[in-house]
């Protein structure tokens, strides 16, 4: 099985440096429907997964000089407070702590799904919407109490599905600044994932729902193939391949809340 899992992880990886969508969009709900691994183990263990993988996508984008460490900054301020605390009350007050949170995981992992795949679909016509409806620049400080605001929704989510620190959180960021460039938006929201996935999968292990061994056998996979699918992203139509991915999100997502 360990051979198996390492092939899905490869699957993913391929598919993530193609379309640059986050990985618990595929693997948590991969892990869960199609290997029946527990909700909880599989959020926990993907959650320090997107932490190591997108580690190396920071480094890069930071290299380029294309993360804006202030917005990351805003999105940790909210984020990180929401992700211990969202752990915490699971933990605490929930019959069986995080194994008996199974339901509320699955049917959240189902809603962040369908989320992502809108967010797929009309993040260009959201970043329009916001550049017509915004002809003047907002108030910075106001944009800055959105983006903690946008980081908190953001801690929740990804705390409870391993979801939504990708294209939900790209598309957040598109929204809150229109005018900042493609590349420095998603190094920002990268950057500001390796944290946020980090903790959140720390809590997760603190709660005893992280397999280490699975851990190991989807990066196994999954580093070349990232590396695979970010060198023949260029050839692959985005116009056909995020509408596809979109739809898979959907149906998997459906699936998941109906689980």
């Amino acid at each position: 099985m360990d051979i198996a899992y390492t092939v899905a992880g490869f699957a993913v990886g391929a598919i993530v440096g193609l379309t640059g969508v986050g990985g618990g969009s595929l693997m948590t709900p991969l892990l869960v429907l199609l290997f029946g691994i527990h909700p909880s183990v599989a959020v926990g263990t993907d959650l320090l997964y997107a932490a190591i993988t997108k580690a190396g996508g920071t480094v890069a984008h930071n290299l380029k000089g294309t993360v804006d460490w202030k917005i990351t900054g805003s999105l940790a301020a909210g984020s990180l407070p929401a992700a211990v605390l969202t752990l915490f009350i699971i933990g605490t007050y929930f019959p069986g702590g995080i194994g008996g949170a199974s339901h509320i995981i699955s049917v959240s992992l189902g809603v962040a799904l369908v989320l992502t795949a809108i967010a797929l679909i009309f993040r260009h016509r959201i970043q329009a919407f916001s550049l017509s409806h915004h002809g003047a620049e907002r108030d910075p400080r106001v944009t800055t109490t959105l983006t903690v605001i946008t980081g908190f929704i953001l801690g929740v989510l990804v705390s409870i599905s391993s979801v939504g620190a990708g294209a939900l959180g790209v598309t957040a960021l598109f929204f809150l600044y229109p005018r900042m460039a493609s590349v420095r938006i998603v190094g920002s929201d990268i950057a500001h994932a390796v944290p946020l996935t980090l903790v959140a999968g720390l809590g997760h292990w603190w709660l005893g729902s992280v397999d280490w061994s699975l851990l190991g056998s989807l990066l196994i996979g999954s580093l070349p193939g990232i590396w695979l699918g970010s060198h023949i992203s260029a050839k692959v139509p985005e116009k056909f391949l995020r509408p596809a991915l979109a739809v898979m999100l959907v149906l998997v997502g459906t699936k998941l809340i109906a689980h």
